[in-house]
């Protein structure tokens, strides 16, 4: 039989099979594989004795069409169904193989390989095809129900498997644990809850000045801030200045979120000229305000001895945040990595960090009437005081404290000669 003979038997039996004469695209496909190795055609009879449950005679067939073309994953897929329904685990396992060593995100081969692997007791083999498994979830808009079962049951097994681990790990390592502070464990319970998908890890996001090599660390270590002390111990004093002037009938607050007219819709836009997030600012911009100082002395007088950052028209940034009820901050990042933001809260309402909190990275934190807490605002953060009273705290930044003495004296000069860019920079 020439190949131009061989090429219209194929397409006979071809158009036979569309037109549902299926007796008749068997024999031409028969006719076909008894004169050459075609692979579609031993594919098309090994389907058949698959629907048969002739195991043999199928599994016979997709290995010749696999010798034929070994490239074709399809084949390999066949193959590994017809060694699963005749229950040879391992001859479906070097099949699924097959289909993998073509096509290492196979989608299919991934699952199959997956529900082998839990058959044959293989967890965290299973646990590495289904994350494969879950990790293509995403890429499928809508899922069949057959589809979106198996995502379940994937998501499942993860869960499952990662909250054993979790389980394991915590008896385990109990007695290490429980020798250490909670700042001495710190990161590796970060390192820990990010393996187990507890926890994203976030990166610094300067819009500004981004200084490199710098510690991403969400909350900076308080003893690089020894005088927090001083400042907390200053707390009714800052409190009640603020909350005398809350009590004047014009308290001299400006809406944080000041954009300029024809600014486009952004995150912002709710809280655009409004008295929603408050402030009453003491420094802005390396500037300090005289006028707000004078109505709030003592506090000002308490800023003055503070180590903060002075780089010309650039920092310190000192001001009392009002956060009204029911005001949810938006997740944002600040302008530069060089400094660090303080918190000190001073009129909290008293119904946890669910209703009032903040959240920087992958720790969310409540705030406490009188504890400071330092932080790196270009880490993604967010503030929500979904409480029936308002939020107040006294927000301030000082140096990065990961930054040299050289470091800050060459910003400094830096700060002198090049001009300070405009714009808004959120701070809480």
């Amino acid at each position: 039989m020439t190949d131009a003979d061989l090429q219209r038997l194929m397409q006979a039996a071809t158009a036979a099979q569309r037109a549902g004469r299926r007796d008749e695209a068997l024999r031409l496909f028969r006719a076909v594989i008894a004169v050459a190795e075609q692979p579609l055609a031993l594919n098309v009879l090994g389907v058949d004795a698959l629907g048969r449950r002739d195991w043999t005679e199928a599994a016979g067939l997709f290995r010749r069409a696999i010798a034929a073309d070994p490239a074709a994953p399809e084949l390999w897929m066949n193959l590994a169904r017809c060694a699963r329904e005749a229950g040879d685990k391992a001859g479906e396992r070097r099949a699924l193989e097959g289909a993998l060593s073509i096509d290492r995100r196979h989608f299919m081969a991934l699952v199959r390989m997956a529900e082998l692997d839990e058959r044959e007791g293989r967890m965290d083999s299973a646990l590495t095809h289904w994350t494969g498994v879950l990790a293509m979830s995403q890429a499928i808009e809508a899922p069949s129900p057959s589809l979106t079962a198996v995502f379940d049951h994937a998501r499942a097994f993860v869960a499952g498997h990662r909250a054993s681990l979790a389980s394991s790990i915590d008896e385990g390592m109990a007695d290490v644990r429980g020798g250490l502070t909670r700042q001495e464990r710190r990161r590796f319970d970060a390192c820990m809850d990010h393996m187990l998908g507890r926890r994203a890890i976030f990166a610094n996001a300067c819009a500004g000045l981004h200084f490199p090599f710098l510690p991403a660390d969400e909350y900076f270590d308080r003893a690089h801030f020894p005088w927090l002390d001083r400042l907390e111990a200053e707390t009714p004093t800052i409190r009640a200045e603020l909350e005398a002037l809350l009590a004047m009938p014009e308290p001299g607050l400006s809406p944080y979120v000041e954009m300029p007219a024809g600014t486009p819709d952004n995150k912002w836009s709710s809280l655009n000229h409004r008295l929603s997030w408050g402030a009453l600012h003491l420094w802005r911009h390396g500037r300090r305000i005289e006028a707000n100082c004078a109505r709030a002395p003592r506090t000002a007088a308490i800023i003055d001895r503070l180590p903060l950052a002075h780089l010309a028209g650039r920092t310190p940034t000192v001001f009392f945040s009002i956060l009204q009820p029911g005001t949810r901050l938006p997740p944002h990042t600040g302008v530069s990595n060089i400094r660090a933001i303080i918190h000190l809260p001073l009129i909290v309402p008293p119904d946890g960090e669910s209703v009032c909190g903040f959240r920087v990275g992958g720790e969310t934190r409540g705030w406490r009437e009188g504890e400071a807490f330092a932080f790196d605002d270009t880490i993604e953060h967010e503030a929500w005081n979904l409480s029936d009273a308002p939020r107040a705290i006294l927000i301030l930044d000082t140096w990065n404290p990961h930054l040299t003495a050289a470091e800050r004296d060459l910003l400094a000069r830096f700060a002198d000669i090049a001009p300070a860019g405009e714009g808004q920079v959120a701070e809480d």
